[in-house]
């Protein structure tokens, strides 16, 4: 083993790595000088055999081609990759002179823009919003709001039973039941927004699934005038201060008495149409007093405090409001039926 061949190995490595253009190169000469079989590594081997004195000398001078070898490698890698790097760029190049892909603005759904000014009127009007679970107890869903246990309305053709106690709410009223409890003998103002479900015909006014605005209004001296004046406000709101309402006597378990509310026909202004049936109204919501067993099942004294709620469906005022002649088409998600209301979202 002679310093003079380990000399001549290092610049013969320094040599080719200088010369080197790519990366592939690169590697060859790596595993040429560096790897387990290289005449470096074979030399490093053979150290054993030399006496002591000379091993320590012959160690470090093997060493050191080693270090120079790997250093000037690291080098060359880094300027190869660098070239690399910028050969790359030139060839990706952006022509920023290009018109751009304008993208594409969507539109709200009708749902959500009615939902939304509903809740913003019934906010300025004091209320509160109130939520609860879509899963609910037929305690909370029927025997709360002073349905008995042969209503139809617990009949399986109108209501989906998980089991015998648990179904999909059909209305929004067991938030009411809910908030009621919570506020046992406290004057009370909520509106309880949502889903609810029902086995229905999926026909063009009807979907197994839609969605109300309840509202709950409970404290002293409440009597039937406050109900029509808030529904006015509404109503007025909603669909402009010329619109008029009606109240026809109607039955639900948990108000006594009860109403269907109607609205003057945007169509005809009252007169009488096809759209109306000539009547010059068209139906919105239904309403009425809480009926005393409910109040006194949910913790009020019917002596001390009376109340009105009334319940209002967002598709039915989404079709009344736009002339939507399809319930399904909220549901559809269809672009084309969705750009006509970009301007109003």
């Amino acid at each position: 083993m002679k310093k003079e061949t380990l000399l001549l190995l290092q610049d013969a490595a320094l040599k080719q790595i200088k010369e080197v253009v790519n990366s592939e190169a690169l590697h060859n000469v790596r595993h040429t000088y560096l790897s387990r079989k290289s005449e470096l590594s074979i030399l490093m081997s053979q150290l054993g055999r030399l006496p002591n004195e000379k091993r320590r000398q012959f160690g470090q001078l093997i060493n050191g081609v080693r270090s120079a070898i790997t250093k000037a490698i690291e080098e060359k890698m880094a300027l190869l990759k660098a070239q690399e790097l910028t050969e790359k760029l030139a060839k990706e190049k952006v022509d920023i002179s290009l018109p751009g892909k304008g993208a594409t603005v969507g539109a709200r759904n009708p749902f959500h823009i009615i939902t939304d000014e509903m809740v913003e009127i019934f906010l300025g009007m004091g209320f509160e919003i109130a939520d609860g679970p879509e899963v609910e107890s037929d305690y909370f869903n029927f025997e709360l709001m002073n349905i008995p246990k042969d209503h139809p309305a617990r009949d399986m053709q109108d209501t989906f039973y998980i089991n015998e106690s648990l179904l999909l709410r059909t209305h929004t009223s067991p938030v009411q039941a809910r908030a009621m409890q919570e506020n046992r003998g406290r004057p009370l103002r909520v509106i309880c927004p949502g889903k609810t479900y029902r086995r229905d015909d999926d026909d063009v006014t009807h979907s197994h699934q839609f969605a109300q605005i309840e509202g709950l209004l409970i404290d002293k001296d409440i009597n039937i005038g406050h109900l029509k004046a808030t529904l006015e406000l509404f109503v007025h709101k909603m669909f402009g201060e010329k619109r008029k309402i009606r109240l026809r006597s109607s039955f639900f378990p948990f108000t006594e008495p009860s109403v269907e509310v109607d609205i003057t026909c945007a169509n005809c202004s009252g007169r009488g149409c096809h759209m109306c049936k000539g009547t010059g109204y068209i139906e919105i919501l239904g309403a009425g007093i809480v009926h005393p067993n409910v109040l006194k099942m949910n913790g009020y004294d019917p002596e001390v405090y009376s109340g009105f709620a009334f319940g209002i469906g967002i598709e039915r005022v989404a079709i009344l409001r736009y002339d939507i002649d399809d319930i399904r088409k909220i549901y559809q998600n269809d672009v084309r039926f969705l750009q006509q209301f970009k301007k109003v979202s």
